[in-house]
């Protein structure tokens, strides 16, 4: 008994020593970023932000919505602009001359990058109906009805061009870039933890106007909401000729759904945050970035669905209004795939959002869809993301 006493005297002098030497060093505080006034980060005087790369994919996205609009444009040329980048020539932008056949850059090799790869084809898809069917009737007069393609004017004035089924493809593609290439390289892409860690933070030996690439990757994130604003340290909401993600930003900040406001200063913090080296601070403004931006799309989605539902419900339905508000519609929730809820969980899956859009065009489609049906899952959009 005496010697098992006498072990445990002497081991437990031992863990008092080793514990006494464990207290000699006090834990590092954790790094504090303020948040600056603006999105200006110099380094030796000069930015290090940088974001060309979207802006040139938004100036294309401009182009190619007018494209789809343009009756004599063929499938290989739209094709070419969405796949190979292109098909634009220069286009002037802020006072300086992008040369976006030559910028290297693409739309569709970015589009659901980070999705499903059965979204992407959608697309493709879309490009070739416009311009095989769609186009071909436009071109002739036909006027459109249930199974047929062709031209339609509202009571109101409005005149839209339409499938088969009723969707007006321009739109239906627009909007679905809006989720599939903004929205998806934002919160599943740039400002994801695996690709912000992936890239170095060390700005030993950078110099003037030289950036991380950490620093370059969340820059990247940002300019696919703002790279087609005029003022890159004050950037907005204007839309300033965006038909992407910032103009329905803007709409739903001066609506009062979703504060966007707040998505521009945790983009600020968080490159602060980055600069800092505080990732703690980063890792907490993605999150509320992540979280507004894919809001955007449950809230417009669910706004075009009831704008339809309330055109059918009129004794005499403006069906050129109809038609296009359920088209956005239709954007919108092929979009809501790319969406991310405040725990970093998608919202809707694949298959989900399949169905929805299997709904909307079954049978005759668009011609067939009652109001109900477009209210429920208007409803059931409101739900999931706790609108």
């Amino acid at each position: 008994m005496k010697k098992r006493n006498l072990i445990k005297g002497i081991l437990l002098s031992s863990l008092i020593i080793l514990s006494s030497c464990g207290t000699d060093t006090d834990p590092q505080p954790l790094p504090t970023t303020n948040s600056p006034d603006t999105y200006e980060f110099l380094r030796e005087g000069a930015t290090t932000v940088s974001y060309s790369g979207q802006t040139a994919r938004l100036l294309m996205a401009g182009e190619l919505y007018n494209a789809l609009k343009d009756p004599s444009k063929t499938e290989t040329e739209l094709l070419g602009m969405f796949n190979d980048g292109t098909g634009f020539g220069v286009v002037t932008f802020n006072g300086a001359d992008y040369d976006l056949d030559a910028s290297g850059k693409k739309l569709g090799n970015k589009t659901a990058a980070y999705g499903s790869s059965t979204v992407k084809p959608m697309f493709d898809a879309m490009i070739a109906e416009a311009a095989n069917v769609v186009f071909p009737a436009w071109n002739n007069g036909d006027l459109a009805s249930a199974g047929v393609a062709g031209y339609h004017q509202g009571a109101g004035g409005r005149e839209v061009y339409v499938n088969s089924k009723g969707l007006e493809i321009v739109q239906g593609f627009t909007k679905g870039l809006i989720g599939g290439l903004c929205v998806d390289q934002i919160v599943n892409g740039y400002l994801s933890e695996s690709k912000l860690n992936s890239g170095a933070n060390d700005p030993a030996g950078l110099l003037a106007g030289e950036y991380t690439d950490m620093e370059h990757y969340w820059d990247e994130g940002f300019g696919y909401l703002f790279g087609r604003e005029l003022d890159k340290e004050n950037p907005t909401y204007s839309g300033n000729g965006s038909v992407l993600l910032n103009k329905y930003a803007g709409k739903v900040n001066t609506s009062g759904d979703v504060d966007m406001n707040t998505v521009y200063d945790a983009f600020k913090l968080g490159r602060a945050a980055i600069v800092n080296m505080d990732y703690e601070t980063r890792d907490a403004q993605a999150a509320i970035i992540k979280e507004h931006v894919s809001k955007i799309l449950g809230v417009k989605a669910s706004d075009y669905l009831r704008d339809g539902a309330a055109d059918l419900s009129n004794s005499t339905p403006d069906m050129a209004d109809f038609f296009h508000a359920v088209s956005e519609g239709y954007g919108f929730i092929l979009s809501l795939q790319f969406a991310l809820d405040g725990d970093g969980n998608y919202i809707f899956t694949n298959a989900q959002v399949n169905a929805m859009l299997d709904t909307l065009m079954a049978g005759n489609g668009l011609w067939d869809v009652d109001a109900a049906t477009l209210t429920q899952m208007a409803d059931d959009i409101d739900v999931a993301f706790g609108l």
